[in-house]
């Protein structure tokens, strides 16, 4: 890492006012030292300085909810059902080699950064994200995955787990981070859950969990009824301990809702559910298209917003939704939820770090944070509100730089003039 000051038309601090002709200055341990205007924010000698004409910075992307290792298997798995979709998944993710999944993760690392996305918010069972982050000097929150919807077999699951998940913590450090991710209602069992938060409590390590984002998921839980109960039945596996409710008030129920818990999708809740998730400050990965295609229905948005919930918004994985596109998430969400361009890029950005439980290293542009930014195309803003507008309505195509902890891992080839100097 080197330090540098960097330089744009617009600098979008998030949670502050645009800053015309704004500077962001790094140290030489990548974080921010200063933020503000060009001719107000230090310029020491000897420093790499860039001046990104027609650009505005922004804090690099969070993404609150992705999957990486099933990069590359965009349109593999055809519309249908959603157990069934499932099904298909699973049978995909089980015909790729270890290296192949290796490969995945970390191609999705680095496309992130070809997106703008600096810091991930990922679940998944292999152990490939977490290695690959580490490997590459990344940023974000690995939540490995447990699976067992038999409660026979709690115990042996959770121990097992506990192994392997001991093994996965050489990866984390530097940035990247470990937490604990109890799959969803319908591959889970009541005893699994209650076993595995219990343990995540003990050792402060952050949770996820996929909740209410399908009516199938929805019958399980409520009435021992639909595809999933199906093939409970067919495993000669019991109903769901306390069913009959919500999966909220479920998860509830087992001890699983805390302020360290990331709560997935949240399409199928009800205003009793969203004053669960607020009473115990749980936060929110909004996925919105992959929702819409899913569980073809919107989640209540605008309500968890005003209930006070830290709302992030994701991609999901490129099985659901090809290609990821964080920026069109924060649009969709600001059709969903009525939001103006300041709001929906909050959802991409400081929001979704505090869902994430990094709002105190990342999201926004302030001394102390990490020097995580994206310099993003805008020739024609005028105002900060233009800039804004300019910035959510940006393309993949778009972003012209991505830069980690003050170390550029992304340039555009694009033919966008920049002043690249040393300071005197």
């Amino acid at each position: 890492m080197t330090a540098r000051r960097l330089a744009a038309d617009w600098v979008l601090p998030i949670g502050r006012p645009p800053i015309r002709r704004g500077a962001v200055l790094l140290d030489a341990g990548g974080r921010i030292v200063d933020v503000g205007p060009d001719q107000a924010v230090p310029r020491p000698a000897g420093i790499a300085a860039e001046q990104w004409a027609g650009a505005t910075l922004i804090p690099g992307l969070v993404n609150a909810h992705t999957h990486l290792e099933l990069t590359g298997l965009d349109g593999a798995v055809p519309d249908e059902d959603f157990p069934g979709w499932i099904r298909r998944l699973i049978a995909l993710k089980a015909g790729r080699t270890a290296a192949q999944v290796m490969e995945a993760a970390r191609q999705g690392v680095v496309g992130g950064w070809a997106a703008g996305v600096t810091t991930v918010a990922d679940t998944g069972d292999s152990g490939a994200v977490v290695q690959a982050l580490a490997e590459l000097g990344g940023s974000g929150v690995a939540y490995h995955e447990i699976f067992g919807p038999d409660p026979l077999t709690a115990g042996e699951r959770l121990a097992d787990y506990r192994q392997r998940f001991d093994e996965l913590r050489r990866y984390a450090t530097g940035r990247v981070r470990l937490g604990v991710s109890p799959h969803a209602p319908y591959s889970v069992s009541g005893a699994l859950y209650a076993a595995v938060s219990a343990w995540a409590a003990q050792e402060g390590l952050p949770l996820a969990v996929h909740v209410a984002e399908s009516a199938e998921e929805v019958e399980l839980v409520s009435r021992w009824a639909g595809p999933f109960a199906e093939q409970w039945r067919a495993r000669g596996i019991a109903p769901p301990a306390g069913r009959g409710t919500s999966p909220v008030a479920w998860l509830e129920r087992h001890g699983v809702l805390g302020p360290r818990t990331l709560c997935i999708h949240a399409v199928r809740v009800d205003q009793a559910d969203i004053g669960r998730l607020a009473a115990h400050r749980c936060a929110v990965a909004h996925c919105p298209r992959s929702n819409r295609r899913h569980a073809g229905r919107e989640a209540p948005l605008r309500a968890l917003l005003d209930a006070g919930l830290a709302v992030g918004v994701g991609t999901d994985s490129a099985a659901s939704v090809s290609p990821p596109d964080l920026l069109c998430e924060a649009r969709e969400a600001r059709r969903l939820a009525g939001l103006d361009a300041a709001a929906a890029l909050n959802l991409g950005t400081g929001s979704a770090a505090r869902a994430i439980g990094l709002a105190a290293e990342v999201g926004t542009l302030e001394p102390g944070h990490w020097g995580d930014l994206v310099a993003v195309r805008t020739p024609a803003a005028g105002d900060g509100v233009a800039a804004e507008e300019a910035v959510l309505a940006s393309l993949r195509d778009d972003v012209l730089a991505t830069w980690l902890s003050g170390r550029e891992v992304y340039r555009s080839d694009s033919r966008l003039t920049t002043r690249d100097s040393r300071l005197p």
